[in-house]
């Protein structure tokens, strides 16, 4: 796959995400809040309000925008160097996620016995873990 098409499935991917995001934060009803929070004891580990989903969905659709310059579809006013190096720091948050905090995310999470970690388990986790994947291989390309 050359690494424009890379760049860009990974690009709109994140902009999917940055999407959603915006959604629940103005009270979008697709989806609950099961789905995208880790539960301890039936309870929410944390409840995230418009303003933290509001910043989730900015730094998601920043992260399109990143792997879009760096592959070269949009242009940045930036230095080259750091818009990779930043690709390269993307890549290895998006990794630890997948990999998580063995407690509540990732592949070696403690918690495995409610709705989201059986969503991070099959579909979060292995999407961050592709996602690092090819904004790694997109900054290797730009390098």
């Amino acid at each position: 796959m050359p690494i424009t098409l890379l760049a860009l499935a990974v690009s709109v991917i994140f902009a999917v995400l940055g999407l959603i995001h915006a959604y629940w934060a103005i009270r979008g009803d697709i989806g609950s809040l099961s789905a995208g929070v880790p539960y301890v004891d039936g309870k929410p580990a944390f409840n995230p309000g418009r303003g933290l989903t509001l910043l989730v969905a900015a730094a998601l659709l920043g992260c399109a925008l990143l792997v879009a310059a760096v592959g070269g579809l949009v242009d940045l006013p930036l230095a080259h160097w750091l818009l990779v190096w930043a690709a390269f720091a993307l890549a290895l948050v998006l990794f630890a996620r997948s990999i998580g905090d063995f407690r509540l995310v990732g592949f070696f999470k403690k918690i495995r016995n409610s709705r989201f970690a059986r969503l991070d388990t099959r579909y979060y986790s292995p999407l961050c873990l592709g996602l690092a994947a090819g904004v790694f291989a997109v900054a290797c390309a730009a390098a």
